[in-house]
Order: structure tokens, then sequence, then C-alpha cells
């Protein structure tokens, strides 16, 4: 049985229709992400699912229950985080904040010690346990966030852009952690982002949706081929050099020693690096990853 399911889901505020007939159904231990331009809807259904906003019209089962009517039961088995807000408590140091959870959702104490220390470690908080939440930074405070919404031990993670403003060593250190936690534990994530990487470290099902309808539902890679994106490997020559004539890529610009080939985003780019690599004289290079705003864009218009 799905432990998340939605059926002709219809959320209205007022002129608008933030969610339109939405049909989704996901099952336990996957790894879902939840995409869509702002505006699409994606918060909204997340408020649905989690009980804080009630639907107008359609029905919403999450872990066998209707969270408007159950949402206190439900609490116990879910676990939310909110990129742009936080549940720890401002001006009490993080280790407090835990303690407080314990008492909020009435975990066993050793059960919620075993959890603490092991989440605090991978996570790498065990010098900031004593520091106030208003004096951490971005990623201490979001892993701090993590780390409070799975200490009752959720059945469903619920992830609304959870990397948001992250540099790229807290990014991944967070991407490591939540496919250690859905691999190991078992745990359902739905994840909300415009980070396509997060996407593609995580998830091996996407939701695309607009105007508050699915328009897209499969693996990532379908994506990128029904929105004809395009990845790009970025050459920097040693020398300047005429454009770059390899299979599998299309050069797009030269300026000076450095050019610009484009290639799609499902295939891999190994065999057109070795391919560069093979054939002229690099100095560096790298690849840069279609914008996920992109994507759908494309998506729409096609």
């Amino acid at each position: 049985m799905s432990i998340i399911e939605t059926r002709d889901l219809v959320r209205d505020f007022k002129r608008t229709r933030a969610v339109d007939h939405l049909s989704i159904a996901v099952e336990p231990g996957e790894a879902v992400g939840y995409i869509g331009a702002n505006g699409a809807g994606k918060s909204t259904t997340i408020k649905m699912l989690t009980g804080i906003l009630v639907p107008t019209s359609g029905s919403i089962r999450v872990a066998g229950v209707d969270p408007s009517r159950k949402r206190a039961q439900l609490a116990r088995r879910i676990g939310v985080v909110f990129g742009q807000r936080t549940t720890l408590w401002w001006d009490l140091p993080l280790q407090d904040s835990f303690e407080l959870l314990q008492k909020v959702y009435r975990t066993d104490p050793e059960r919620h010690r075993a959890n603490l220390a092991e989440f605090v470690e991978l996570l790498g908080l065990g010098d900031l346990l004593h520091t106030p939440v208003r004096q951490l930074s971005l990623g201490q405070r979001m892993r701090g966030d993590i780390v409070a919404a799975l200490l009752h031990e959720p059945e469903i993670l619920y992830l609304d852009e959870p990397t948001i403003g992250l540099d790229v060593v807290s990014k991944g250190r967070l991407r490591e952690f939540l496919r250690a936690l859905n691999a190991e534990r078992g745990t359902t994530l739905l994840l909300t982002t415009h980070d396509l990487q997060d996407i593609e470290a995580l998830c091996r099902r996407v939701v695309v949706i607009d105007h508050g309808t699915a328009v897209y539902d499969g693996p990532p890679a379908g994506l990128h081929r029904q929105g004809g994106s395009t990845r790009t490997l970025v050459v920097d020559l040693v020398d300047e050099a005429p454009p770059i004539t390899v299979a599998g890529a299309t050069c797009q610009r030269v300026e000076g020693p450095r050019q610009w080939l484009s290639f799609p985003a499902d295939a891999s780019a190994a065999p057109i690096v070795a391919a560069v690599v093979a054939a002229y004289d690099v100095a560096d290079l790298s690849v840069q990853e279609p914008d996920i705003e992109d994507v759908i864009r494309e998506l729409y218009l096609r």
C-alpha cells in the first residue's frame, strides 16, 4: 500500500487554484523529487500532506490516515524540514532544542540518545551542541534541523529546499547523509528543490508539477529527454585552437583557449571528456549542469 497517496487533490486560495486535481502515489522507502517553477504548488502540496492546510476537494492518505483529521497522530510518523524556516528554538543551544523534542514526541530516552549520537556524528555537529541556534551558520542550522526532524524516527521525511543557500561542502555532506538514511533506514523522502544535483544524487523518481498539476512522473533521465536539456563541457586548452570536434558533443562557443561544448543532459560526460583529452592539449575542464528552471521551462514549452 502506498505510504503517500493523493487523488484529485485541489486547493484553492480565493481566485487562485494552487493545486489542481493532483493524483500521485509514493511507495514506502522511495526517494521522490517533487519539483516545479516558483508558484507551481509544491509547498502547498507539502502543507496539505502534513495537515497544515486542508484540501478544497479530493483526498489524501499519508501513512494510512487523513493528515488534516489526524494531524497529531501523523506528526509522530513524519519529519519536516523547510529550508528557509527552522523548527529549532532560536535562543537556546542546539542540545537544548534536541532535548525538548524528546519531551514533545515522548520518544524512548535511550533510543533518543542513540539516534542523537548517530546523527550528530554523521552530520558533524558535535562541536556545536552548546552553541545557540541564532549563532549558527545557515549550513549548520540546516544540519541541526535535519537532526531535529529525525530524532523521533519518522517513516516519512519531507524536505522543502533543504540545500538552499548552502556551500558545496555542506550540500555534499547533507546529500550523503540523506542517501544513507533512505538506503539504510528505509525512510521515505519527498524532496522539493531547485537544485538538479539534489535530485540526481538522491532520487530515482521525479514528479514535475505545473500550475498544481503533475506534468511528468518518472526517472530523472526521462525528464531530461522530454525537456531536451543539455549539459555543457567547458574546456580550457593550452593554446587557442579551432572549434573542438568530438562525437556526441557540439561546440557552441569559443573564446581564446576556452571552448564550450554542449551534449544531451541524459548522456554520460565520460566518453566526451576522454575524446577531448585524447585529441587536444587540455589545461582544465569542467561540466556545467542544466538549471532545473530551464529544464522545466523547456518541458512546459514542449
